[in-house]
């Protein structure tokens, strides 16, 4: 693979795992596949950046002739959609090549689903981290940040890239909403729950107090990072070590899946579809209808449990 295309192979990577939590085989799996595209797109003088639809149809069209499965092709054709998918949304594209593809219909995956025990669980074990006692500065200030992130998250639902790249204006606690700026510069409110606005008071306390400078930062989680704030891998990787704390195994745990958690808990308690597909900034009401799993749920107990012909 040329050094530029496994560069953005390495960038979509670190997306997969930091921002839903892909396990070691599917990324390793997905590394490979875009090789392979990589390579042959490269033969006939195309990269990442500069291929156009018709040579992805062309090495889509030669993977059958190359002994590749129906389902192997299929997954080739999944690697290659979100990998051009994820380089038009970050900017590095300014058009997706494969946006137009058909490929065989597949039943689409549920997301992955915490209890609301275990988010329970989750932010008393992350709200506990805080009060250790004899816990030097630097230690406080990354309990306490880790906190305020689980709680945010949960209370918002924003994508992890929204999340850790909040301004500082975020944190001004007589706001009951915060903007956030999505996918394609689209601008929603969201609202903010208590509990989140004091622990990210209670976080910008803390920084303040420990790293006076750091605080100045424009960004709402300042970090020694290339960007000047938290990176989505270093929250990812703090969120899977308190989640191992109360039993949530690694490969059930992201900053997507608390995402996921905030959509399906909010279904679960009556709230309006429509409703929930602003909140996530969803752009079309299909995505969003992933969770409606939980409102087939939902609809199944109630005509067990209601209806006059049911079981009883």
């Amino acid at each position: 693979m040329s050094a530029p295309g496994a560069d953005l192979v390495a960038r979509f990577l670190e997306m997969l795992s930091a921002e839903r939590g892909a396990a070691k085989n599917t990324l390793e799996a997905y590394r490979r596949d875009l090789s392979d595209y990589l390579g042959e797109i490269a033969k006939k003088g195309a990269d990442a950046l500069t291929v156009q639809p018709d040579g992805v149809r062309d090495f889509l069209g030669g993977l059958e002739k190359r002994g590749f499965s129906a389902a192997s092709q299929a997954r080739k054709l999944s690697a290659i959609r979100q990998f051009h998918k994820f380089l038009a949304q970050e900017g590095l594209n300014g058009r997706d090549p494969a946006a137009n593809l058909e490929g065989p219909r597949r039943g689409r995956r549920l997301p992955k689903i915490l209890s609301v025990a275990e988010v329970d669980a989750l932010l008393d074990a992350a709200r506990q981290a805080r009060a250790v006692e004899g816990a030097s500065p630097a230690a406080r200030v990354r309990a306490a940040r880790l906190y305020a992130l689980i709680e945010l998250l949960y209370a918002t639902g924003l994508r992890v890239s929204e999340l850790v790249s909040l301004p500082r204006s975020a944190a001004r606690a007589r706001e009951a909403f915060i903007s956030v700026r999505g996918k394609g510069g689209r601008e929603r409110l969201t609202p903010l729950t208590e509990a989140a606005k004091g622990a990210v008071a209670d976080f910008r306390a803390e920084l303040s107090a420990a790293f006076p400078k750091q605080a100045e930062s424009k960004w709402l989680f300042p970090a020694d990072s290339e960007s000047g704030h938290l990176t989505r891998q270093a929250f990812a990787r703090e969120l899977k070590a308190v989640a191992a704390s109360v039993g949530v195994e690694e490969a059930r745990i992201s900053p997507h899946v608390l995402r996921h958690a905030f959509a399906s808990h909010l279904l679960q308690n009556g709230a309006d579809l429509r409703i929930v597909q602003e909140l996530l900034g969803h752009a079309d009401i299909s995505t969003t209808q992933i969770y409606t799993h939980v409102l087939d749920e939902r609809m199944k107990s109630m005509v067990r449990d209601l209806h006059p012909l049911g079981d009883g």
